[in-house]
């Protein structure tokens, strides 16, 4: 693996797109509540797709951030989770929300001065 964090072959290139996708860092906000069932995932998490949903969880889980849980009952239940590494995000990851909560108001102000010209 190359060490250019700017080249799409590093690994942390690769990590940083995990993390900074926004499907990613909604569902690692939500899972910061608790466990969730996906369909409590796909409620809570506004305009995700059911595909969109499916491959963030794959890739949450196979990165080692959230875990998949299936119970043998009928129906199956599964349940997803963050991990230790998922959960060593969540300063990161809610210091985001946080800003832009924060700076919501000066975000749209410069949209709209953008967008008049």
């Amino acid at each position: 693996m190359e060490s250019d964090v700017y080249s799409r072959k590093c690994g942390s290139r690769q990590v940083l797109d995990r993390i900074g996708d926004r499907w990613s860092v909604l569902v690692v906000l939500t899972l910061a509540e608790g466990t969730k069932r996906y369909g409590e995932l796909a409620q809570r998490i506004e305009g995700v797709s059911q595909k969109m949903l499916t491959q963030t969880l794959r890739a949450l889980e196979r990165d080692g951030l959230v875990t998949r849980t299936v119970y043998a009952s009928v129906p199956p239940r599964v349940d997803y989770a963050l991990t230790d590494l998922g959960r060593s995000l969540l300063d990161l990851v809610a210091g985001l929300g946080s800003w832009a909560t924060t700076h919501l108001a000066e975000v749209e102000a410069a949209r709209a001065r953008y967008d008049a010209r």
